[in-house]
């Protein structure tokens, strides 16, 4: 506990620093991004959807921070995320085109995002320092940064196992992976994906 607390203090001084030196995201435009999402929804938008290996959900997008799907698209197209299929729809969209289809993604999302996520009754001391960039209730509180609210449980799991192992670079992320227990992985894994939030958008 006392480990926990000293994190979540570590964390919030150095969210300061990151508020301040945050990158300026284009403009996207929602409209344009909407014919790009179609393909993104192909595979995103189908619930309970499954990658061949590893075998977890792929992400909901419905209502994901647009800057962050930015940043992520970008790690694709640069290689700093490996994952050959997402490799090869980044690699295919302009700097505009990924700013307009993560634009329309975010507008996705429903009313409990829109509002800022639910309350939370209570927090497990283990997702105190999470909370810090992603919210208490699983919202992000930076367009930098995903909303983890209504993710599916697999997908959570398998990144924080990744940031820990080191096999998906993040200095913040793997730092803080680096903190959390390996069984209280699922824990978090579990709570936040309880959360209301990140919805499986189906094609219009």
């Amino acid at each position: 506990m006392a480990n926990m607390k000293i994190v979540a203090s570590a964390v919030s001084l150095l969210l300061a620093g990151l508020f301040l030196s945050q990158p300026a995201f284009a403009e996207g435009d929602p409209e344009a991004g909407r014919k790009l999402g179609y393909t993104c929804l192909g595979c995103h938008g189908i619930d309970g959807y499954r990658n061949a290996y590893p075998s977890f959900r792929v992400p909901k997008l419905g209502g994901q921070k647009a800057g962050y799907l930015v940043i992520a698209l970008q790690g694709y197209r640069s290689g700093e995320r490996p994952h050959p299929t997402m490799q090869a729809q980044a690699n295919s969209l302009t700097d505009q085109e990924i700013e307009d289809v993560s634009a329309y993604l975010a507008t996705l999302g429903n009313d409990t995002v829109a509002a800022g996520g639910s309350t939370v009754e209570s927090v497990p001391p283990a997702a105190a320092a999470c909370g810090a960039c992603h919210g208490q209730n699983g919202i992000s509180v930076s367009a930098q940064w995903p909303t983890l609210a209504g993710q599916h449980e697999g997908y959570l799991e398998h990144s924080l196992k990744q940031y820990k192992s080191g096999a998906r670079a993040n200095a913040i992320m793997g730092a803080q992976a680096a903190m959390v227990d390996e069984k209280d992985i699922p824990m978090l894994a579990r709570y936040f994906a309880s959360l209301k939030g990140l919805e499986t958008t189906k094609p219009e």
